[in-house]
């Protein structure tokens, strides 16, 4: 408990230093996740591989974070990113990896290729768009920690909730501990965690600020179900150990990219 709490502490500390340090270190802080998730989800994959397994987990970091630094470059105002241009890369990058792949003989080929695809759409793409929902006319830091709360908010509340309350099982194949009434009752916190959010910041409308609290409230969820299919599909308890007693950066942070793709349609739809 004391291990937790010490890493919860300097957690907080990180980020809200890389949130309010500016727009160049949320940058850099979320570089780091997409770096560091792209890492874990390399060990957790590649680990049956026989050949080449280090090698294929730092190219797949580093393809995901030169992703990443590409798309957030743009709102970031570093430079202009077509979206022909944008197009044109994924297929190239499969061309570079399945002729690099033909000469490590992996006995995964398949995978080995795929996972590449996984990192992006899962790690640096959702990324992406938080970059430019904070750097939208001008730089936004109470977007991001809003955002983060809402899905943090959630999370303690099923917790809660579901210690105290929870008896019927929510999705038992994959999380035994996941209840209904902790669901429901995550979802009831981070609804108003939105609505106290919409009196402190200004940022969204009362509306956009309820409706991205009921995407949290789905999305962390279904977020937090599939990380937890990934690594019991590969027969782990966390992605990694960068966070002691909290797991790795995925299970940190699976929850927050998953929903932040619907954030951004909320916020595109609704004004």
């Amino acid at each position: 408990m004391r291990q937790r709490s010490i890493t919860a502490f300097f957690f907080a500390l990180v980020m809200l230093g890389g949130i309010y340090g500016g727009a160049h270190s949320l940058f850099i802080l979320f570089g780091l996740v997409a770096t560091i998730g792209a890492w874990e989800l390399g060990t957790l994959v590649y680990k049956t591989e026989e050949t080449w397994s280090g090698l294929r987990t730092i190219l797949i970091s580093v393809l995901t974070l030169a992703v990443y630094v590409i798309g957030a470059g743009a709102p970031m105002g570093w430079w202009s990113l077509s979206p022909s241009l944008a197009m044109v890369i994924v297929p190239v990058v499969f061309g570079l990896l399945a002729t690099l792949e033909l000469f490590l003989a992996g006995k995964n080929p398949f995978p080995n290729i795929g996972l590449f695809y996984l990192s992006v759409f899962y790690l640096a793409v959702p990324l992406v768009l938080l970059i430019m929902l904070a750097n939208q006319d001008g730089y936004h830091p109470n977007r991001v920690l809003g955002l983060l709360l809402l899905v943090w908010t959630n999370d303690t509340g099923a917790y809660l909730f579901g210690k105290k309350f929870g008896k019927n099982k929510l999705f038992p194949r994959i999380s035994p501990n996941k209840t209904w009434e902790g669901t429901l009752g995550g979802a009831v916190f981070a609804v108003m965690m939105a609505w106290g959010l919409s009196l402190a910041w200004n940022d969204f409308s009362l509306v956009q600020w309820l409706v991205l609290g009921v995407v949290a409230a789905v999305g962390s969820n279904i977020g937090d179900l599939v990380e937890s299919m990934l690594k019991r599909s590969v027969g782990v308890k966390d992605s990694g150990s960068i966070m002691p007693g909290h797991g790795g950066i995925l299970d940190r942070f699976d929850a927050f990219v998953f929903c932040l793709p619907f954030y951004w349609l909320v916020l595109q739809w609704i004004h």
